[in-house]
């Protein structure tokens, strides 16, 4: 852990219940730590993780970082005072997104499993950019192995195969933002959620598989963590 304290912070006003993670969407991982730590720039993360491995804390945790934006998750509007921000670092969509390495996955895993544990944030609040901010941004995007923390229960996954609810595209939605989405703008919230849990097909329409998978997440997800607030 390398500390690299960034002056983008203040007081947090709620409790600590969501992790965020970002990909920088910037040129190379120098830009992204000048961008993070210039106090002009107003944003911040509390962690950023390197492509070799290597991370770097920024923000301490009892600290209200500025990563999030206009955003909502399940209830709350100021996600930046009730989360923990991961930037990882990826060029991103805009400066040729790629695959994250193993050595970076590597790093990831050991930090998000220590925050989850201290701040009992459940799995399905471990969540990308473009899902709390579905009309704004994309990522850490299709590429990124949401499986692999799935499967050591740090983030939700998609459920096994259940039969399409047939529901019309209103009760989708509806249904998306019992999930926790913004669906103020539907279609960003559908393909925020196919990047999410079916990066194969990122088409935004509303299909059976779409439907079942999101069925599937609400029969399995506990009643109490899809309400925060």
């Amino acid at each position: 852990m390398i500390d690299c304290p960034s002056p983008n912070h203040d007081v947090r006003a709620l409790p600590v219940s969501i992790v965020v993670l970002h990909y920088t969407g910037m040129e190379s991982a120098t830009a992204a730590l000048q961008r993070l730590t210039d106090a002009e720039a107003k944003v911040s993360s509390h962690y950023l993780i390197a492509e070799d491995g290597n991370v770097l804390r920024l923000v301490a945790e009892d600290r209200r970082a500025w990563h999030a934006g206009k955003s909502f998750w399940r209830g709350i509007t100021d996600v930046n005072s009730a989360s923990v921000g991961i930037e990882i670092v990826n060029p991103g969509h805009e400066f040729g997104y790629r695959a994250f390495p193993e050595a970076q996955m590597d790093a990831l895993v050991p930090l998000l499993a220590d925050i989850v544990k201290r701040h009992g944030v459940r799995p399905g609040n471990v969540i990308g950019h473009s899902d709390i901010a579905p009309a704004r941004k994309a990522d850490p995007g299709e590429l990124f192995d949401w499986p692999r923390l799935a499967g050591l229960g740090l983030a939700a996954g998609a459920p096994a195969a259940t039969d399409d609810p047939h529901w019309t595209d209103a009760g989708t939605f509806l249904a998306l933002e019992r999930y926790g989405y913004d669906v103020s703008n539907g279609r960003a919230a559908v393909v925020a959620f196919q990047r999410r849990f079916r990066p194969s097909n990122i088409d935004g329409v509303i299909d059976g598989e779409t439907r079942a998978i999101l069925l599937g997440l609400l029969l399995t997800t506990p009643q109490d963590e899809l309400r925060l607030a």
